[in-house]
């Protein structure tokens, strides 16, 4: 459901793998919030938000590293949404992942709106203005 298309590539492909790994932890999301079978889904959970946040970071750097050596003008601009983002994701109800099902289901399902519409949007609108065509 949640994949890299072809518009979301910008030809750089180191980006371009680390979106693709952004993507696959969506899918992920997607994927343990839809799984009947498993009732507790805390561990998963907190693994999968962990790994989020952690690799956002990494690929956060890599990004503004990218940006730097090109001399990109709207880099402050950039790291501001970058820092935004994460801010955001600190936001999320950790401490629910602990209760009943339904609240990590409402977490992971926030989350995964959250991820997705950043994601696409971000790549569509924001990282297309520093890749040169």
């Amino acid at each position: 459901m949640y994949e890299m298309k072809p518009e979301y590539y910008t030809g750089i492909q180191t980006i371009d793998q680390e979106h693709t790994r952004l993507f696959e932890l969506a899918e992920e999301t997607h994927q343990l919030l839809h799984d009947d079978f498993l009732q507790d889904k805390t561990d998963n959970l907190i693994h999968l938000i962990s790994e989020l946040i952690n690799y956002t970071r990494t690929h956060f750097a890599h990004e503004e590293e990218y940006q730097r050596s090109i001399n990109y003008a709207g880099i402050e601009d950039h790291i501001a949404l970058h820092r935004k983002f994460e801010d955001k994701l600190m936001e999320f109800d950790f401490d629910s992942l602990g209760e009943d099902f339904n609240s990590q289901n409402d977490t992971a399902e926030e989350l995964l709106g959250f991820l997705a519409n950043w994601l696409v949007t971000h790549i569509l609108q924001v990282d297309m203005l520093y890749v040169k065509k």
